[in-house]
């Protein structure tokens, strides 16, 4: 199994079996990492611009992999693991339910470690394999369970009993919101 780089596992074997399309592929199919990061990588930029900006896993015979800057990351609206769904609170600074868990890092020998723009692409010194972002959401729940070593990313669970009253707590103040007083009765205290 995959491990962080402090040694916990991340509950997969393989980051890419959970990994999904590009964060940099365009609705048009192309590259907007060399479109808009240019500078970052001048060489690859020039390759895309070569080829009219298209992504590199356009071609048949390539796939995600084969992309230095491949990146994908998780929207956070729901845990990959039992399915709790997110309910953020607005201005409210409470901790998420759905946190981003990195599938792989950069390389021990990378600067920065894992999850930075530079990060992207960077070659692990160990096996001379591009190390790219991987990510998905997990509840705090299956986060710990996940880096503890009992559990799988691809483990068929349920919530956790705690994660649902949490959601719950969330959903009810929420809709306590959407309730309408006009300022006579919030002045009366009505």
């Amino acid at each position: 199994m995959e491990e962080t780089p402090d040694g916990t596992p991340v509950g997969v074997d393989d980051p890419y079996e959970h990994a999904g399309r590009c964060d940099h592929l365009t609705g048009d199919g192309r590259c907007r990492y060399a479109l808009d990061h240019a500078g970052n990588d001048p060489a690859f930029a020039a390759e895309r611009r070569a080829a009219g900006y298209d992504c590199v896993a356009g071609d048949e015979e390539a796939d995600w992999t084969d992309c230095s800057h491949y990146r994908s990351t998780t929207d956070g609206k729901a845990c990959a693991r039992c399915g709790l769904e997110e309910v953020r609170m607005a201005h409210d600074a409470a901790r998420p339910l759905v946190e981003e868990h990195h599938l792989s890092y950069a390389g021990a020998g990378s600067p920065g470690g894992a999850g930075g723009e530079d990060d992207i692409g960077v070659t692990d010194d160990t096996e001379g394999e591009p190390t790219h972002e991987i990510t998905v959401g997990l509840c705090r729940w299956c986060h710990a369970k996940v880096h503890n070593g009992f559990a799988r990313v691809d483990d068929d669970a349920n919530p956790d009993p705690e994660a649902i009253a949490e959601r719950e707590s969330r959903r009810g103040t929420e809709m306590g919101e959407f309730g309408f007083s006009t300022a006579r009765e919030r002045q009366d205290g009505g």
